[in-house]
C-alpha cells in the first residue's frame, strides 16, 4: 500500500500537468508550442541542466560509470531496432527513429526528479543530454539523409551540459545570485515541458493506430529489458539504476513527429505511434516505478 501510494505522488502531478496541456487546447485556447518549446530548449533546460551538474554530488566513479552506461543504452537501442526494423520490412525513416528516441525530457526528466530527488536529477540530465546530441546528430541522419553537426554545435543543452561537466569536474561554483537566476529559470523547465507534451499530443491527429499499438508495444517491452540488462551489467547502485530503466521506458519523442513532417516521412504514422505511447505510458511507467523503488 504504501508503494502504491509513493508511485501515485510521483506520477500523479507528471500526468495531471500533461493533462492540463491536452484540455487547454481541447477548450479552445491559445498556446503557442513553437515559442514554448524554443523557451524551454534554449534557456529553461539548459540552466535546469547546468545547474543540477554543478551542484550533483555523484562520485566521480559513479558519474563514470553511468555515463558509459547510457552510451551503451543508447548505442544497444539503435542496433537492436536497426535489425528489427530491417527484418520486419518497415521504412528505416519513418520507424527506427521513434523505436529508437524516447521522450526522456519532456516526461522522463520530470519523472526522475520526482522519483529520485536531486541525485536521480543528476543522472537523468545526463541520459537526456547523450540521447539529445544522438538525436541531434543520427536521428537527424536517419530522416533527412543528412547529419547536422552544425546544429549540434550550436544546441544550448550541449553547452550546458559540457559548462556543467567541466564545473563538476573542477569543483567551482557560480555566485550565488547567479546560481540562484540559474536554478529559477531552469524551475520553469518541468511544467513548461509537461504542459507541451500534453499540447502536442492533442493537436497530433492520425490513421494508423493499429500498427501503433503493437510497435509501441514492442518499443516499450524491448527498451525495459534492454535497460534492465544494461542497469545490471554496469553494477549501477539503486539510483541510477532507476533513472537509466526509467528514461529506457519512455514514449516515443514529440520531435521524431516534427522530423517526419519536416523531411518528408510518413508523419501519420509516427503521430500514432507518439500518441499511443505516450497513453501506454500512463500504465506502464509506474508500474516500472514499482519496480525499481
Amino acid at each position: 500500500m504504501n508503494l502504491a501510494l509513493t508511485v501515485l505522488e510521483i506520477v500523479a502531478p507528471v500526468f495531471l500537468l500533461a493533462a492540463l496541456g491536452f484540455g487547454w487546447v481541447k477548450m479552445g485556447f491559445e498556446y503557442r508550442i513553437q515559442f514554448v518549446t524554443r523557451l524551454a530548449t534554449t534557456l529553461a533546460v539548459p540552466c535546469l541542466i547546468f545547474v543540477a551538474l554543478m551542484q550533483t554530488e555523484i562520485a566521480g566513479g559513479d558519474l563514470t560509470r553511468f555515463s558509459l552506461a547510457v552510451i551503451g543504452a543508447n548505442l544497444a537501442l539503435t542496433v537492436v531496432f536497426w535489425v528489427f526494423v530491417r527484418t520486419t520490412g518497415l521504412n528505416r525513416r519513418t520507424y527506427l527513429p521513434p523505436l529508437i528516441f524516447g521522450n526522456t525530457g519532456n516526461l522522463g526528466l520530470p519523472l526522475c526528479i520526482f522519483a529520485f530527488g536531486q541525485a536521480g536529477l543528476g543522472y537523468a540530465v545526463i541520459f537526456l543530454s547523450v540521447t539529445a546530441l544522438w538525436s541531434f546528430s543520427y536521428g537527424i541522419y536517419l530522416v533527412a539523409g543528412r547529419g547536422s553537426l552544425g546544429k549540434v554545435v550550436r544546441e544550448p543543452m550541449v553547452w550546458a551540459t559540457i559548462l556543467g561537466a567541466l564545473f563538476l569536474w573542477r569543483g567551482w561554483q557560480t555566485p550565488v545570485f547567479l546560481t540562484n537566476t540559474l536554478e529559477l529559470i531552469g524551475q520553469m523547465a518541468v511544467p513548461m515541458m509537461l504542459i507541451t507534451l500534453g499540447v502536442a499530443v492533442a493537436r497530433l491527429t492520425t490513421g494508423k493506430l493499429g500498427q501503433a499499438i503493437w510497435l509501441s508495444a514492442i518499443k516499450l517491452a524491448i527498451c525495459f529489458g534492454l535497460g534492465w540488462g544494461i542497469a545490471l551489467a554496469f553494477d549501477l547502485d539503486k539510483v541510477a539504476f532507476g533513472v537509466l530503466v526509467v528514461q529506457m521506458c519512455t514514449p516515443v519523442a514529440v520531435t521524431s513527429y516534427l522530423l517526419a513532417e519536416r523531411f518528408g516521412a510518413d508523419s501519420d504514422a509516427v503521430a500514432g505511434m507518439v500518441m499511443v505511447s505516450t497513453l501506454l505510458a500512463v500504465g506502464a511507467l509506474p508500474l516500472v516505478l514499482a519496480l525499481v523503488l
